[in-house]
């Protein structure tokens, strides 16, 4: 089965990749015209409080830094704030450091772990339901749940301790453009495989192989699109409010990890403490020359 699918997904890529190529010159058009129906209804903004937000503080030789938790993302906040009554950050080191993208830590393997260890895999042992909210994004400064990749973790699951903090860059409209045509074609990807892993699909498809009827497999493959854009139409196109554009313009983050990662929390005070974090030196494997340990508390309001 899996050989028929990489096949029929090789076939449908040129098509997708077309279909996102014409609507290139008109991405930008689709961009704005988001845009202009995102500002006539004063749309959402960066995120909706629905009761009083709480704060956290994440201390570090570097310094302080605090962050609000969305109402919005109830699992992932509870969970974090049950591991932070458990102490179960206190002495965790930023195991994974990238300038330019994010900082990493919440690995419990990483507490007094020897300077050859390989991090990245602890965790509490169980892991958390995506909470994807279109207005929660990646900006600079949010934090957001790591987690393993889509091969071996299709629902998108959280790590049940690992997050990161994004530093990121700023991005122009045109790369905004291309990041929002690569999510719309691997979304219609996923959606493709699917539709292809049906039993009754799957015997049509080795009938086509079995017969070397390659004419025939594509034409098939022709009639799938309609029930691929179908399905993709229901779940809508991915595009940019003018919040996003004018937040990733000006501020930066990394606009390619939204809706594939849960963000669950946003820095209200500290972002110098981030860039010196994201600044230290690092060896192969972008583990930090020097440890760097931190604490989580609470704060009180």
């Amino acid at each position: 089965m899996i050989k028929h699918t990489l096949l029929i997904l090789s076939l449908l890529t040129f098509s997708l990749v077309g279909t996102a190529q014409k609507g290139t010159n008109s991405s930008l058009g689709t961009i704005q015209k988001a845009t202009k129906k995102t500002s006539k209804a004063k749309a959402k903004p960066t995120h909706i409080t629905t009761r009083s937000e709480e704060l956290v503080e994440i201390s570090t030789d570097s310094g302080n830094m605090y962050f609000r938790l969305y109402n919005q993302t109830p699992l992932h906040r509870d969970n974090f704030k049950k591991l932070i009554k458990e102490k179960f950050f206190d002495s965790l080191l930023f195991h994974r450091i990238i300038k330019g993208f994010m900082v990493q830590t919440g690995d419990p393997d990483s507490k007094n772990a020897d300077s050859s260890k390989q991090l990245g895999n602890g965790g509490p042992g169980y892991t958390i339901p995506a909470e994807f909210v279109p207005y929660l994004f990646h900006k600079k400064g949010v934090l957001a749940a790591a987690r393993t990749s889509d091969q071996i973790n299709p629902n998108k699951e959280s790590s049940g301790s690992q997050f990161y903090i994004v530093q990121g860059k700023t991005y122009g409209i045109k790369e905004l453009e291309n990041i929002m045509n690569s999510k719309n074609i691997a979304a219609k990807q996923q959606l493709l495989y699917k539709i292809v892993s049906v039993d009754s699909i799957q015997k049509i498809l080795t009938g086509f192989q079995e017969r070397g009827d390659s004419k025939g497999l594509r034409e098939y493959i022709g009639t799938l699109q309609p029930l691929v854009d179908a399905e993709y139409n229901k779940k809508g196109i991915f595009t940019y409010s003018q919040n996003h554009i004018d937040t990733y313009e000006k501020e930066g983050g990394t606009p390619f990890l939204d809706m594939d990662y849960t963000v669950f929390a946003e820095m209200v005070s500290g972002f110098d403490v981030l860039d010196k974090i994201a600044a230290v030196e690092t060896k192969p494997g972008d583990r930090p020359v020097k440890d760097l340990m931190m604490k989580i508390r609470l704060v009180i309001k």
